[in-house]
């Protein structure tokens, strides 16, 4: 299986690029992430659970970098396995400046599956896959808008990250390190003279509740309806799935 694609983080490339290397980043913005552990130089162990369709069950992977030049690029090796199955990958990551403020990714890579994955159907995995990276990539996308409102404590910043893509989860964010910041302001005393600098309250940022097990699946569903059937026939395809599910559904009520 391939997997290629590319995308625009809402940040500068050296935010972008710690948060890439940052273990506890990685591990609490990956859906169905269980935690991510550093266990040697540039070597990894992670815990994903996943629940989409017939792919359903925990994984214990280990992640290893390679050929690093910071902050530009890594390979990347992933060999984990599970309940579901396994996976085997390698791949490489670029980053890129991309106009002010803004960084572009690039990414590529080879995996081979096994066990009750590899009878899903290349299609439906790749769909999946690619829904995946995407919601874990916009994750990502909301920490860096977050931690840069939270550097800065400018508003405008904060007003951008509310009319980003990630706004649900940006605006939130957002709003709880903007309260962090007034509740440090205000309670520092009221003795310090206009003459002296204020310290730079600290701030941490609050960390991305990932969505749950139903809304990834959901999630997985919605992308793969866009990648198999033509927005035109969307409609038609969502009506005729919600009789069937309707039928199917009184029909087990009239059999209890």
């Amino acid at each position: 299986m391939d997997v290629a694609g590319e995308y625009t983080f809402d940040g500068p490339q050296d935010i972008v690029w710690e948060a890439l290397r940052d273990p506890d980043v990685l591990g609490t913005i990956l859906p169905g992430g269980e935690g991510i552990d550093e266990i040697g130089e540039n070597e990894y162990e992670g815990k994903l659970k996943i629940k989409v369709g017939p792919v359903q069950g925990k994984f214990k992977g280990n992640i290893k970098l390679e050929n690093i030049n910071a902050p530009n690029s890594y390979d990347i090796t992933v060999n984990g396995k599970g309940a579901p199955g396994f996976v085997k990958g390698s791949g490489t990551l670029e980053l890129s400046t991309a106009g002010e403020n803004k960084t572009h990714m690039v990414y590529s890579g080879t995996a081979q599956v096994g066990g009750r994955i590899a009878s899903v159907g290349q299609r439906l995995l790749d769909a999946s896959s690619k829904s995946i990276i995407r919601q874990s990539l916009d994750a990502l996308n909301a920490y860096v808008v977050a931690k840069i409102s939270a550097d800065s404590g400018d508003e405008e910043t904060a007003e951008e990250a509310e009319e980003s893509p990630t706004e649900t989860v940006a605006a939130a964010v957002v709003e709880k390190v903007q309260e962090s910041v007034e509740k440090v302001t205000t309670s520092q005393p009221s003795s310090q003279t206009s003459s002296q600098p204020k310290p730079k309250p600290k701030v941490t940022i609050p960390n991305y509740t990932p969505p749950t097990q139903t809304e990834l699946a959901m999630n997985v569903a919605k992308d793969v309806l866009d990648d198999f059937v033509p927005e035109r026939w969307q409609p038609v395809a969502v009506a005729a799935i919600t009789s069937f599910l309707t039928t199917l559904f009184l029909n087990l009520l009239k059999r209890n």
